[in-house]
């Protein structure tokens, strides 16, 4: 389903340390030095929500599909999760890039033997006629054990993709590599890696308190790859305090100090009353709607008016390198 699988752990809370940004830091879409990208989604109403209650447009929109199906490009799709909505989205705000989560689970095989290579082609043609920058992050958590991607085959079916894509003159796609974010003796994270020629981010899930080493080895690795580096989900789970006020304290603060830290140039913040979805019903995902609480609104609000956020333009591509 296009929808990503869940993840139960993970951190940000992280241990100070020296870090330096490499000089040579460069990648396609790259927000200018010390200026952050913000995503917000993952489903149609939520993203609709958070516009009309913040009085803010969100300066990116996140969307997910699958190279079986490549439903929500066309019209809109509910599997359980809210609706993907694709046309919805491009109308609606113009002037966003758009963070896609591209669903791969159970296809790598399929994928390489030629079996979706007119799916891959419609959905080239269609990024490209979206007319605007474009991450898309190919098997997103890629080691994320219930996605179950073998790492040689999903590296053969990472430069598979990108190379179907380049030869349709796809321009306007900076292409993630996505991590669940959690670190593995058996398997690290370089195992899965498609190599710096085909990866244009580093990408990272933070949405618990857990395993606070684990997000700044990634990180580092980004920086040793000199990569820039992105959050590319995060929301608060069900064992944050309700409260609006210790949420903060607890979770947003540590997110934001983690972007500071480690120079992240995107947030892909996930704004949505997880628990109403039958996708999640039961899961404790809780409600991560920064709208539902008056101290936590006012904070939200009061964090992305920094300068450090990219405000939503018709000048946001250009600032972003989009031509």
């Amino acid at each position: 389903m296009p929808i990503r699988a869940l993840v139960i752990l993970f951190l940000f809370a992280f241990t100070p340390c020296a870090w330096s940004v490499p000089q040579s830091l460069t990648a396609k879409f790259l927000p200018p030095d010390n200026k952050i990208l913000l995503f917000i989604g993952q489903d149609r109403e939520s993203i609709d929500t958070y516009s009309r209650e913040l009085n803010t447009v969100p300066a990116g929109v996140m969307f997910y599909t699958s190279i079986q199906t490549l439903t929500g490009i066309d019209e809109p799709v509910d599997y359980g999760a809210g609706f993907q909505d694709a046309p919805h989205l491009l109308a609606e705000y113009p002037d966003a890039p758009l963070q896609i989560g591209l669903y791969l689970v159970g296809t790598l095989p399929d994928i390489l033997s030629g079996k979706y290579d007119e799916n891959i082609w419609k959905f080239g043609l269609w990024m490209r006629e979206t007319r605007r920058p474009v991450f898309l992050r190919i098997g997103y958590e890629f080691d994320l054990p219930q996605n179950g991607y073998d790492p040689e085959l999903y590296k053969k079916t990472f430069k598979y993709l990108v190379d179907h894509f380049r030869s349709q003159g796809v321009n306007n796609v900076a292409y993630v590599w996505h991590s669940y974010g959690v670190v593995t003796a058996d398997k690290p994270f370089m195992l899965w890696y498609p190599g710096d020629d085909y990866v244009d981010w580093f990408g990272v899930s933070i949405f618990s308190l857990y395993n606070q080493k684990d997000s700044a080895v990634f990180a580092r690795l980004a920086n040793e790859h000199e990569k820039p580096l992105m959050i590319a989900e995060a929301s608060p789970n069900s064992e944050i305090p309700l409260d609006g006020k210790k949420r903060w304290q607890r979770w947003y603060k540590a997110l934001f100090a983690f972007a500071r830290e480690y120079d992240v140039r995107a947030i892909s913040y996930i704004n949505c009353e997880w628990d109403k979805f039958p996708m999640w019903k039961g899961q404790n995902w809780g409600d991560s709607r920064v709208e539902n609480d008056p101290f936590l609104k006012q904070a939200w609000l009061g964090e992305i008016a920094h300068e450090r956020y990219l405000k939503p333009s018709a000048q946001l591509f250009r600032q972003l390198g989009y031509k």
